[in-house]
């Protein structure tokens, strides 16, 4: 960015900034589209799309802007604001695995890290290329507020993943049980393959037999946390989903495929339900939705073993 904005000073009024530095903005362009799709996988990975939407389609129209808008690359402007989307995107990542917490006062302080970077980096800009810094001044100041804001308003409304927790795996099993060797048998009916294509997963449940919602959640080694298993079902009346139970669980963090916790749910009804698999301040990191059919006898089951 300080190249090109460098040597764009040097240029003669009139002269095509793009064709002149072609190759150096190849080169961001395709730094920054490496980013902005790791960051998408992170993040993605992270949270429940129907929660995550708005900030993860932040990074998508970012990810497509830096692919079809190259022209615009030779503003400034465009160029910080970018950056700084970069800048604390990844601050919200690396803080909470270097600190081995996550919270409000975590995601501030990258706020704070992000800030100082930046501020940093605009006084190299205005150093090495001081007329290109004044002319982008004013929309610098707006549009890196503008970031800066709606980025914090996603994560107090819950909306941007609790990163970098992650959900491994996520199910309402008829039993679950933690056998010596420290892994989990579980039981469930058998999967038929148009179950792959159903977004609730159908439960046969016998009238008195308890739910279990099981789930693997990834965490960083010594990044220990407390979720929560927030049961909720689905009011065809009020046309929305009722909290019924939240039941607070611990995770510990260096296991590679997650560690595993569950919960038992014994007073239930017909319907819709989900298990919200979320932080004790409500940030989703995933769902698990089925639907409750009372059945006469037991389904035919299955066991398996959560290595």
């Amino acid at each position: 960015i300080i190249m090109i904005n460098r040597r764009a000073a040097r240029l003669q009024e009139g002269e095509d900034i793009v064709k002149k530095h072609i190759w150096l903005l190849i080169i961001m362009q395709f730094m920054f589209g490496g980013l902005l799709s790791t960051f998408l996988i992170y993040y993605f990975r992270s949270g429940s799309i129907s929660v995550s939407w708005p900030f993860l389609l932040l990074l998508i129209v970012a990810f497509a802007a830096n692919e079809w808008l190259r022209d615009r690359y030779a503003r400034v402007s465009f160029q910080i604001t970018f950056l700084y989307l970069c800048v604390f995107s990844f601050s919200i990542f690396i803080l909470p695995v270097i600190m081995n917490s996550i919270g409000p006062f975590i995601f501030l302080l990258s706020g704070l890290v992000s800030v100082v970077f930046l501020y940093l980096y605009l006084l190299l800009l205005k150093y090495f290329a001081k007329k290109a810094f004044a002319e982008s001044k004013n929309i610098l100041l707006v549009s890196l507020s503008g970031l800066f804001i709606t980025i914090n308003a996603l994560y107090f409304f819950n909306i941007i993943p609790p990163i970098p927790l992650s959900i491994k795996d996520g199910q309402i099993y008829h039993s679950v049980e933690k056998i010596a060797d420290g892994n989990y048998v579980v039981t469930q009916e058998k999967e038929q393959w148009t179950d792959f294509f159903k977004v609730y997963q159908e439960f046969r449940a016998v009238p008195g037999q308890p739910l279990y919602a099981y789930s693997a959640i990834y965490s960083p080694t010594k990044l220990n946390a407390r979720i929560v298993h927030e049961w909720q079902f689905y009011d065809e009346v009020k046309k929305d989903w009722i909290t019924n139970t939240r039941i607070p669980l611990s995770v510990f963090g260096g296991r590679g495929g997650g560690y595993r916790t569950y919960s038992q749910k014994n007073n239930y009804t017909l319907g819709k339900w989900r298990v919200n698999v979320q932080t004790d301040r409500g940030q989703t990191i995933g769902r698990i939705y089925f639907k409750v059919i009372f059945a006469a006898e037991k389904p035919a089951l299955e066991t398996e073993v959560k290595r």
